[in-house]
């Protein structure tokens, strides 16, 4: 199998990010969801910092913190190529910071499960 035949596309953000009045993460799910991608999921971290230096962390009293997450999804590598170049220019024009990566993976085994 070409390993470059599939990849996946991490986008790390922070929870409380937002494109408008949507939250980042919500917004690129929902938008890959549109655009055919064959699978999104989104995680949250205990704790994390980025270029920004600042360190953010979990607190069990805290209903709404600034968590980090990340945002994979899981298609072929010119599909999400394709989406990279469809939300770019969102990411670049908000003023909080993203850390994009593409990186190739071999799917070792693929069941789709029964619509309910």
């Amino acid at each position: 199998m070409d390993l470059s035949e599939n990849s996946i596309l991490r986008i790390y953000a922070s929870s409380t990010d937002k494109i408008g009045l949507e939250l980042i993460y919500e917004h690129l799910v929902m938008l890959a969801k549109q655009n055919g991608i064959s699978g999104a999921t989104v995680y949250r971290g205990i704790m994390g910092y980025g270029a920004s230096n600042r360190i953010n962390s979990s607190r069990f009293w805290e209903l709404t913190e600034k968590l980090p997450v990340i945002i994979e999804m899981i298609d072929k590598t010119e599909t999400l190529e394709s989406f990279y170049e469809l939300i770019v220019n969102n990411l670049q024009d908000t003023p909080k910071g993203f850390l994009v990566t593409i990186q190739p993976i071999e799917i070792m085994f693929r069941k789709k499960g029964l619509k309910k």
